[in-house]
């Protein structure tokens, strides 16, 4: 049974929540601060959590920060905050998604169920000259140096390796990593792919990359 964590310093929304999540076969543990979520994760494994951005002790971005030191788990922000700035900050400190309140529980659960989604895989290790994807583990090693990425960076990559030379328009990396339900546009896949950029080229490779093709998305290639 996949476990989730909840926090949230409203109590209506955390039953809410919960309701929702053990209708659809999850695990729930809940907490109504940031430092205790952020202690409840380092005690225990999580397949996903929920993160309101204003709580008490620690907000939402800190504890997803703290988080991402430490592991690549999904993580959803949940916020009354509906601004850009919000949003991308967000996403840029790892969150794998963003929701706005109000909302409704179904949303979240199609939410939950679309970072949980997992893509097939026959092989543990999957090589591409100097990349190295395990993912069993969610790893990611260039030239055996381990590069931190969130499971959604991850996804993307993968689904990239496993269909190289493969152009993927922003629409159909949506639908396929985000889910049909997902409701957010296509400017989630820019940010996503900006940031995985960023984090690949922190080290040096020249035998593949995540190509731009304009005018229909992305691509990846290169030497092997």
């Amino acid at each position: 049974m996949r476990k989730i964590l909840i926090a949230d310093d409203n109590a209506a929304i955390v039953d809410i929540l919960e309701s929702f999540a053990k209708a659809e076969g999850y695990e729930t543990v809940s907490a109504a601060d940031g430092e205790e979520a952020l202690s409840l994760f380092q005690k225990e494994h999580f397949d996903a959590v929920l993160l309101d951005v204003m709580m008490p002790k620690l907000d939402g971005f800190e504890v997803c920060r703290a988080i991402r030191r430490i592991s690549n788990v999904p993580v959803l922000m949940i916020t009354a905050r509906g601004e850009d700035y919000d949003r991308i900050m967000g996403l840029d400190i790892g969150a794998d998604d963003y929701i706005v309140k109000p909302f409704s529980a179904k949303e979240v659960m199609a939410r939950i169920r679309a970072v949980l989604r997992r893509l097939p895989v026959s092989e543990e290790k999957i090589s591409f000259g100097s990349l190295s994807l395990f993912p069993s583990a969610c790893r990611t090693e260039i030239n055996g140096k381990e590069i931190a990425l969130t499971k959604k960076e991850f996804d993307l990559l993968l689904l990239f390796v496993q269909n190289k030379g493969r152009a993927f328009s922003r629409d159909r990396l949506l639908e396929t990593l985000w889910g049909f339900d997902y409701e957010g546009d296509t400017r989630t896949v820019d940010t996503h792919i900006k940031r995985l950029r960023a984090k690949l080229a922190k080290e040096p490779h020249d035998d593949w990359d995540i190509r731009t093709i304009w005018g229909v998305g992305y691509s990846f290639g290169g030497e092997t």
